[in-house]
């Protein structure tokens, strides 16, 4: 195993009701729609992995459960930007599959099903309250931060949460939440489900 560090910028959205039970359970809620549908989107603003840089790249891990978390059974595939070197998209699905370790080794364990890798153009933008990411027409998603009342505003924050990317986490409600990859589909504007975002970081 390797030593590597990738940090930036996540979000994501899933098919459950806001707030989404997993994170409130610690993964063994039953998701609201009995199901989870999850697309978690990283843009990587720093990194490397055995000398070759990851910096500016982006991945997606889209994500199916067929009942609470906990239960495993995952079924897991990945979206590597196409703009990323043959050498970069293998470093960073070495990295998301948990393989080399890190935080998404633990997931390891739950998944039943590894689906694949796909390359797409993958856009990721944000400002700090909305973001909007999209990867072909493989995946397209926005979400707008879920705001504080408290007169220095900003989003609501939930802390020392069970999740692979961040234990802190930004709430936001997905204004558009569109899946069709690797036979996991989804498509509601609602903005009545669930987003998270937040800056991570992961070594190992």
């Amino acid at each position: 195993m390797t030593n590597w560090h990738i940090e930036g910028d996540y979000m994501e959205t899933c098919n459950c009701d806001f707030l989404c039970p997993c994170i409130t359970s610690n993964l063994t809620a039953t998701p609201t729609e009995g199901e989870c549908k999850a697309a978690i989107a990283m843009k990587i603003t720093k990194g490397d992995k055995d000398g070759i840089s990851l910096d500016g790249t982006s991945v997606i891990v889209v994500l199916h459960s067929p009942g609470a978390m906990i239960d495993g059974n995952l079924k897991v595939g990945v979206i590597i930007d196409e703009a990323a070197s043959d050498a970069q998209a293998k470093a960073i699905s070495e990295i998301v599959s948990g393989a080399e370790g890190g935080p998404l080794e633990a997931l390891g364990p739950l998944i039943g099903e590894v689906a694949g890798i796909e390359r797409r153009a993958i856009s990721f933008e944000g400002d700090g309250t909305k973001y909007a990411v999209s990867a072909g027409e493989l995946i397209e998603q926005e979400i707008e931060a879920a705001l504080s009342g408290l007169p220095d505003g900003g989003p609501i924050i939930i802390e020392n949460v069970v999740h692979p990317v961040s234990s802190r986490l930004a709430l936001a409600h997905a204004k558009k939440s569109k899946f069709d990859a690797f036979g996991i589909e989804w498509d509601n504007s609602s903005g009545t489900k669930n987003g998270h975002f937040a800056p991570f970081e992961w070594t190992a």
